[in-house]
């Protein structure tokens, strides 16, 4: 671990955070923050559970990402299923699915291991509504960032830091049931058609914040500051797309933190 990066107050703050356990399963979705949590417990010599969970829920790319970079740290990487779409309560898609999907998550992962399990959750997550985080109070499942009081910035710092390279620039990508509006039942065919636009519409845009949504309307696009301007060629590319899916295109507009919730307070998704 670079010597630069350890006396940074965020990274020592981790460090006496992470000192408190014996070993933790943290549990790695494939995006900056918990990928960044596992990395530099690994390299602090805490030993380490790394534990990815796989559903139609989680893009292809960050599954590969995991195994990428459990290959070349040389993590303990167990990769599981979840089984939230065995159950109708997050199928159901109510505005705190995040709850169910976390219930089954954190259920899952106690069944393979006795280590304490950790999240990626960081300080900024705690401005948005996020259910998730009482199913894992109730499951005693910690939060070093959070405990650390680390924002995403810190998060991403520390991630460069690490040499994680092209991980620290990530955009947030919450799952892929995030897309999908409340109420409307969550469905594989939907998240994997999701995931087929957004990576369509990266490779259009150049990447950044944008967001394909399943709504009571039909399939909407949402983009971030660096993509608007491009609307023409997004709706081209849409229109087309959902033409071939037999899906209704809705337009584009600009993105909205937390669009697919409704009755919920402001949201990160």
């Amino acid at each position: 671990m670079r010597e630069a990066q350890l006396h940074t107050p965020p990274a020592l703050r981790l460090a006496r955070v992470l000192d408190r356990f014996p070993a933790l399963a943290v549990a790695v979705s494939g995006g900056v923050d918990s990928l960044t949590l596992a990395s530099f417990a690994h390299a602090h010599g805490l030993p380490l559970s790394v534990i990815h969970a796989v559903s139609p829920a989680v893009p292809s790319e960050a599954t590969a990402r995991v195994r990428e970079l459990a290959a070349a740290q040389g993590w303990a990487l167990t990769v599981t299923g979840t089984g939230e779409f065995d159950d109708p309560r997050y199928r159901d898609n109510p505005v705190d699915r995040c709850y169910f999907c976390k219930t089954n998550l954190y259920d899952r992962i106690a069944g393979l291991t006795e280590w304490p399990i950790a999240s990626g959750a960081n300080l900024d997550d705690l401005g948005d509504y996020r259910p998730g985080l009482i199913a894992a109070a109730e499951r005693r499942v910690v939060h070093p960032l959070i405990e650390a009081e680390m924002t995403k910035a810190d998060v991403r710092a520390l991630a460069r830091a690490l040499g994680l390279g092209v991980v620290a620039e990530l955009p947030a990508q919450p799952c892929l049931a995030s897309r999908v509006e409340t109420g409307i039942a969550i469905d594989a065919d939907d998240l994997s058609f999701v995931e087929r636009a957004e990576r369509q519409l990266a490779a259009l845009t150049g990447g950044g914040t944008l967001r394909c949504r399943i709504t009571h309307e039909g399939v909407a696009v949402e983009l971030g500051p660096e993509a608007m301007g491009m609307e023409r060629a997004v709706d081209a590319l849409m229109a087309g797309l959902c033409a071939g899916a037999g899906r209704i295109y809705a337009g584009s507009r600009a993105y909205r933190r937390g669009a697919m919730f409704v009755g919920a307070p402001a949201m990160g998704a």
